[in-house]
């Protein structure tokens, strides 16, 4: 009977000691759970917030080159669309260079309010930063020599025939071919593939003045805009072109260019029949391209985001 007895009472404690296990690990199951949880909230919430943040710095860095309140402008759209207005700590804005956006939002915790933790502070920050545009494309088959000193906003004519021109060329590139309709496509449409500065680029020496007025035509009708206002970013108005040096010029005949830059150029009036010139104006803009160390400032800028 004793041993029986003994038996009853291992039996009995064992299985004390496995409930009290059991209820421990649950409670420890259920802690990590908690924190798992807890820690998926506090990770969405962030990611969400740091893509708002970088939607706003690189939206507002697309008006670096205009107004300092229109970067603000859109900055505060961003944040609105997103439902982050509230969240703005922050904004450094320096003009022709960054801009930085700083958020912050409390976050509500669950789990952790068990251990007096309500809530969280998330905080973020973006910068977005203008370069000078290396590669691009979309480019206009015109060309400006980089010896020419770009004043912009000032009046400003593109030679498009020979008349006067002593060197053979007047800024006409030959952009997927040489060719009268190769050369009005590329201006009416923009020539699709990249181009990069340093590329080679082969020139065109044709008398193109009508296919020329014919493309100054069409983007100037399909332009829903006033004339003069070149802040839409869609404006099929606003062109960019190559700045090039000389590369390879035979006799008075230059036969390649060599692109250092690109530069955006605004066609403010039609050409008229005995136009040999494209009127417009040059113009500080940002684009989609690329950037390299060392690109020249020719008013074509990219953007980056730098944090």
């Amino acid at each position: 009977m004793t041993l029986i007895r003994l038996g009853r009472k291992l039996v009995r404690e064992q299985r004390g000691s496995t409930i009290v296990l059991m209820g421990f690990s649950m409670l420890l199951l259920l802690t990590v759970v908690g924190l798992v949880v807890d820690g998926g909230t506090m990770y969405a919430s962030k990611s969400h917030l740091q893509k708002v943040a970088n939607a706003a710095a690189l939206s507002g860095a697309q008006e670096l080159t205009g107004e300092e309140s229109r970067v603000k402008e859109i900055i505060d759209d961003i944040l609105l669309h997103h439902h982050e207005e509230e969240s703005l700590v922050a904004t450094e804005i320096q003009m022709k260079s960054n801009v930085r956006v700083q958020l912050e939002k409390e976050v509500s915790l669950g789990f952790s309010g068990l251990f007096g933790k309500d809530s969280v502070s998330v905080i973020v920050e973006a910068a977005a930063q203008v370069m000078p545009m290396a590669v691009a494309s979309g480019v206009a088959p015109l060309g400006i020599d980089e010896s020419i000193p770009l004043i912009y906003n000032k009046p400003y004519k593109l030679k498009v025939d020979s008349s006067g021109v002593e060197a053979g060329y007047f800024g006409i590139l030959a952009l997927g071919g040489t060719g009268a309709s190769t050369y009005e496509n590329n201006l009416k449409y923009g020539y699709q593939n990249e181009i990069k500065v340093g590329d080679i680029i082969e020139t065109e020496t044709g008398n193109v003045a009508g296919k020329t007025r014919d493309g100054v035509q069409l983007r100037i009708d399909s332009d829903p805009y006033p004339p003069g206002d070149y802040s839409h970013r869609d404006s099929p108005r606003v062109i960019l072109i190559p700045v090039y040096q000389p590369y390879d010029q035979n006799s008075n005949q230059l036969k390649n260019i060599k692109v250092t830059g690109f530069a955006y150029f605004y066609i403010s009036e039609p050409m008229s029949s005995k136009d040999t010139s494209i009127t417009g104006m040059f113009i500080e803009r940002t684009g989609t391209g690329y950037t390299n160390p060392g690109t020249v400032d020719k008013g074509a800028f990219t953007i980056k985001l730098i944090e």
